[in-house]
């Protein structure tokens, strides 16, 4: 629904469209009565003129002070030829403060259009006797009046108007504010989140570490060197070897739970070493350090995609895509593999949605058979603090 100043604006500019027609037609009428045919031929260009104005001004092109003066000169003009064209005049009244804002041009505007009515109610200009010239002055007198008392309630209403206006406006600046506002704690409570598993994960990780270095692999190093010094044999052998490759195998598992890829390098850096002659990786936006569970989370995700990329889907091209936005980091990896119809369930996707998860992010996988997979990572940016 349209506010009230909406209806005025559309009042101001297609206003003039009726009443100029209606009082033209009211002249018509009074013609051989009031208006003699010299008259009639002089109102012509006028009318011409005003209606040549009012299309200017619907279109916006010309000024509204000028648009106003110049339509109040037509006005009087044809007023003062026949008394029916105050009807097109009275609108002097109504849009004196909108197209004049100062008030002194907007109460001459008025003043004029008072004299213009008054000459129209008392018979038309100019007076053809005392008593029409007496009655035309007590009727400037109380158009006047009329002039002064509308304008002090005009004046009223614009203010209570612009009133109005500045507190919707502050109301609009409270609420970017607070919008603002509310973006930051998210932001905030993101990192808070990050830092509170990052601090977690830290933990538990170390005390993995701590538990295979001292129990898993500390036994099989003993298992080795008691096997060491027992009799040759292809039993012994075969156990010492066996030992070996487990020993092996939880070195790896204590150096995995830390991503020593990140230590000295960057993730773009290290995302271009884990897709060496494996996948082409493109970086878009400005490279930041991120948070180190973030990075990690990354990171490993690319890997478990690039590992399932070459394992199952036997793509003959992988992709990889990392890009730094204003509030957030994605990571795509996409194939031309064989594709699936829906998600086995397995470990390695469930780890990678997991890993997205617990750095307040989410992972997407799409996948159709003979057409390829995406998966798409994003997680919060969360610079390193």
């Amino acid at each position: 629904m349209a506010t009230v100043q909406e209806q005025w604006e559309r009042f101001y500019r297609w206003g003039p469209f009726a009443l100029l027609p209606l009082a033209t037609l009211l002249a018509l009428l009074s013609r051989g009565e009031i208006m003699s045919a010299a008259e009639e031929r002089a109102a012509a260009p006028l009318l011409l003129t005003a209606v040549v104005l009012q299309a200017l001004h619907a279109a916006g092109k010309i000024p509204g002070h000028s648009y106003y003066w110049t339509r109040t000169v037509l006005a009087f003009a044809l007023s003062w030829l026949n008394p029916f064209f105050s009807v097109y005049a009275v609108l002097g009244y109504f849009d004196a403060q909108h197209y004049l804002p100062r008030r002194r041009w907007s109460l001459a505007g008025t003043l004029v259009t008072a004299v213009t009515m008054s000459g129209a109610q008392s018979g038309g200009l100019p007076p053809g006797s005392l008593a029409q010239a007496a009655g035309l002055a007590g009727l400037f007198a109380l158009n006047a009046g009329l002039v002064v008392l509308f304008g002090g309630i005009a004046e009223r209403e614009a203010e209570r108007t612009r009133v109005q206006v500045e507190t919707i406006a502050e109301l609009e600046r409270t609420n970017a504010r607070l919008e603002q506002a509310l973006a930051e704690n998210a932001g905030l409570q993101a990192q808070l989140l990050v830092q509170a598993r990052e601090a977690g994960v830290g933990d538990e990780r170390r005390r993995l570490a701590a538990e295979i270095h001292d129990t898993i692999a500390q036994g099989l190093a003993g298992i080795i060197t008691q096997l060491q010094a027992a009799e040759d044999g292809e039993h012994v052998r075969r156990a010492t070897d066996l030992a070996r490759a487990s020993l092996r195998e939880a070195r790896r598992s204590v150096q995995d739970l830390a991503p020593t890829n990140l230590e000295h390098d960057t993730l773009p850096e290290a995302l271009k070493k884990i897709a060496e002659g494996r996948a082409h990786v493109t970086i878009t936006g400005t490279v930041e350090p991120l948070h180190d569970q973030l990075e990690a989370a990354l990171l490993r995700i690319a890997q478990e995609a690039l590992a399932n990329a070459a394992r199952h889907a036997h793509a003959d091209r992988v992709g990889v895509t990392l890009s730094y936005m204003d509030d957030e980091v994605t990571l795509d990896v996409r194939d031309d593999g064989r594709g699936f119809t829906r998600p086995s369930g397995g470990f390695g996707l469930t780890a990678m949605r997991e890993r997205a998860e617990r750095v307040a992010g989410t992972l997407e996988i799409e996948s159709e058979p003979g057409r390829g997979t995406a998966v798409s990572a994003r997680v919060p940016l969360i610079r390193h603090a």
